[in-house]
């Protein structure tokens, strides 16, 4: 039992349901993130959460007291918008104590919380301004500090970065997380953003279609997608997925595909499961992300089974920090992350070096991961 559970929920309008039996428990002090692509029901499941939005089936319990049909403002959570949502008539320092006065909290004592979190998120000098006087950063934080000074026992963020600039919304991102570090709340934060999601979170739901399709920490959602869909929505860029055929060559499980020659390449599968050997001579898709596809002095020194693949360059892409260099796998672009000074050219061949201790394999027709 966690301190906030969702327990076998769905939502309908009329005949359709648009969420499907949702079951998530979050701990105490976690940051969850609810991430998918526009329809997937993460909003619908976040208003759910704040009694903005009905239960058709299945409860919603804090601390260990169901929810259904409680008020929004009988359930203390508090909720940062995407639109910020703040008085314009009003100062930064009214907007913030607003809440606390609904509920008839002490002067005195609306005063002192304003000041602590005015501290907080270091906004003591935008306390007699306006909304409209202020950057999209400044009013994110002001929504955030209206949402803090109630103390409350969940905070649900719904989208509150996705009106801010991309190096404003790193800079957010980064004030969040040291604001959970320091206080050690219990979020549940939605976002389209798999970045934000997976720097933020020590949890990550996967949705899409109403459906949790993965639900676990960062590492365990990047490294051992459940299915095709989770391992190409999370990562940037995204996990390359090719269709190859698994065959054994000398003892060995090799996934066989080909180059920007048409030629076949063969690479060698370690320690095959019985998952994996039960799909000798069939197709199947193989996922590995671009960093495990680099030059051999870039290699992970740490691998197991780095196997040897020599293809022709299509283009370079330098990125600062890392090179991306796009070849052709299986009659499609594959994707490879190197390292800067690393000497690629296009047109020219290239040993590249593939770490198939990262490589994942998918069945093709369910397109869940062969465990």
């Amino acid at each position: 039992m966690g301190f906030l559970d969702i327990n076998n929920v769905t939502k309908s309008y009329g005949a359709v349901e648009v969420l499907h039996k949702v079951d998530i428990s979050v701990e105490e002090g976690e940051f969850l993130v609810l991430v998918g692509p526009s329809g997937c029901g993460k909003s619908t499941l976040l208003n759910m959460i704040a009694g903005l939005e009905g239960i058709s089936s299945g409860e919603i319990k804090i601390k260990d007291r169901v929810m259904n049909g409680v008020h929004p403002s009988r359930r203390n959570i508090a909720m940062v918008f995407q639109s910020y949502a703040l008085y314009p008539n009003m100062t930064v320092g009214q907007n913030i104590t607003f809440g606390l006065e609904m509920h008839g909290t002490p002067k005195p004592e609306r005063d002192k919380a304003m000041a602590d979190v005015a501290k907080l998120l270091q906004i003591e000098n935008l306390l007699t301004r306006k909304p409209g006087q202020l950057s999209g950063g400044q009013r994110q934080r002001v929504a955030m500090g209206r949402a803090l000074v109630r103390n409350p026992d969940v905070f649900l963020f719904d989208e509150p970065l996705s009106n801010l600039d991309a190096k404003l919304r790193v800079d957010m991102r980064t004030e969040i997380k040291k604001l959970h570090q320091k206080l050690g709340t219990t979020i549940v934060y939605v976002t389209h953003d798999q970045i934000e999601a997976m720097t933020l979170s020590t949890r990550i739901a996967v949705m899409y279609n109403g459906y949790v399709q993965q639900l676990g920490t960062p590492k365990e959602i990047y490294d051992n997608p459940a299915n095709l869909f989770v391992a190409t929505f999370m990562g940037s860029p995204a996990m390359n997925v090719l269709t190859v055929r698994l065959e054994d060559r000398n003892g060995a499980l090799h996934a066989l595909t080909t180059g920007a020659d048409g030629q076949e390449r063969a690479l060698r599968i370690d320690n095959a499961s019985a998952a994996y050997a039960a799909y000798k001579g069939r197709e199947v898709i193989l996922g590995i992300r671009p960093e495990a596809i680099t030059d051999p002095e870039g290699a992970d020194r740490n691998a197991r089974n780095i196997q040897a693949l020599t293809n022709t360059v299509g283009v370079t892409e330098p990125a600062g920090a890392d090179t991306f260099v796009t070849m052709t796998l299986a009659g499609k672009d594959c994707i490879a992350r190197m390292r800067a000074d690393a000497d690629v050219r296009s047109g020219q061949p290239f040993d590249f070096a593939v770490n198939m201790d990262k490589a994942v394999l998918f069945d093709p027709k369910t397109e869940d991961r062969i465990a």
